[in-house]
């Protein structure tokens, strides 16, 4: 591996440690080495706090070292007065010189003008060492900036047959119908902490009742959205609890309460279109959708996700609610989580 790409995959692995809890601005990793010997590091953590820059130089104990120095960065410093004052300025402050970048910023407020201002203050600047790898690091953030769209992840269970929930009289009582394992409910917990929000429709929220929180893993609750054309849910329903903030995608006029946000749209268009333009106003960088079937397909028939992520579960149903079905995939890998498989798909005709 050459020096300058072992550097940024260290920047990559830093900045991970943000997903989650940097919304909105994307997650960043920096590294500063002096001699071939990393002398500073760290990573965006919070919206509004230190961005990776500064609590990477802020690392460094001997800072007389840092005029000597390179730093790497896994998305181009900031060059603007946001929340906090622009990373460009204080490396130049710094005195360092060398700056390696793994991609320009997207954001109109920064994307080149970063880079622009470290050159023109004498810095040498590397732009592109990994790219591919810090894009896919913030593809949430891309995909946000880019296509004006949330990144949209699918997400259901399946039977070992290819149903997502057995026929109704084989449940007795309004809630999820388990198909995975404790493992898989608590992997796709801990996936709710990482994203914006999370989307199912009406039928499913009948039918599983179920809260779309963060309850078995640290983290927060992203925001529900649920679709819900004619308002037929009943107050009982856990979507419309309050617990956490809630959209309601309808035809109806309804008012807005502070956790419950109504939104209207037109349910002869392109629905799946209208709700990404409605979350991209929200500023919602990420959604999964969770089900059911007909939510799952209205977005893969529009060509509307980005990534899929199916489990498989050792139960047969013989008959119920057949799976969704994939449009122009890439399956990615598959992993086994004690008894369920869980496969990776990527949309290849986005």
């Amino acid at each position: 591996m050459k020096i300058h790409e072992k550097y940024m995959v260290r920047c990559v692995q830093l900045a991970k440690n943000g997903l989650g809890t940097t919304y909105p601005n994307p997650m960043v990793g920096s590294v500063i080495v002096h001699n071939n010997k990393i002398i500073g590091e760290g990573w965006h953590k919070k919206s509004g706090e230190p961005h990776a820059e500064v609590n990477a130089i802020n690392s460094v104990i001997h800072k007389e070292l840092l005029s000597e120095s390179t730093i790497y960065v896994s998305l181009e410093p900031c060059s603007h007065y946001g929340k906090t004052p622009p990373c460009s300025d204080l490396i130049i402050a710094k005195g360092i010189k060398k700056v390696i970048i793994g991609t320009v910023d997207p954001f109109a407020e920064v994307s080149g003008r970063g880079i622009k201002k470290l050159l023109e203050a004498g810095c040498e600047v590397q732009v592109g060492v990994l790219e591919g790898l810090c894009q896919e690091l913030n593809k949430r953030f891309f995909t946000f900036h880019n296509k004006k769209r949330p990144y949209i992840i699918l997400k259901w269970a399946e039977s070992a047959d290819g149903f997502i929930a057995p026929d109704s009289t084989r449940r007795d009582k309004k809630e999820p119908f388990w198909i995975t394992n404790s493992v898989s409910k608590q992997l796709v917990h801990k996936w709710r902490s990482e994203e914006q929000s999370i989307l199912v429709g009406s039928t499913t929220a009948k039918t599983d009742n179920p809260s779309l929180t963060t309850r078995e893993w640290y983290g927060n609750s992203p925001t529900r959205i649920v679709i819900d054309k004619n308002l037929s849910l009943s107050n009982e329903s856990h979507l419309l609890d309050a617990c956490t903030a809630t959209l309601i995608i309808t035809e109806t006029e309804a008012i807005n309460s502070e956790n419950k946000k109504y939104y209207k749209a037109d349910f002869n268009s392109n629905l799946p279109k209208q709700i990404c333009d409605i979350l991209h106003t929200k500023g919602l960088q990420s959604v999964i959708i969770e089900g059911g079937t007909q939510t799952l397909q209205h977005f893969i028939n529009a060509g509307l996700w980005d990534e899929a992520r199916v489990f498989k579960g050792n139960l047969d149903f013989k008959s119920g609610i057949k799976s969704p079905q994939l449009k122009a995939f890439k399956k990615l890998k598959t992993t086994a989580y004690t008894g369920d498989l869980l496969t990776y798909y990527i949309n290849t005709n986005d």
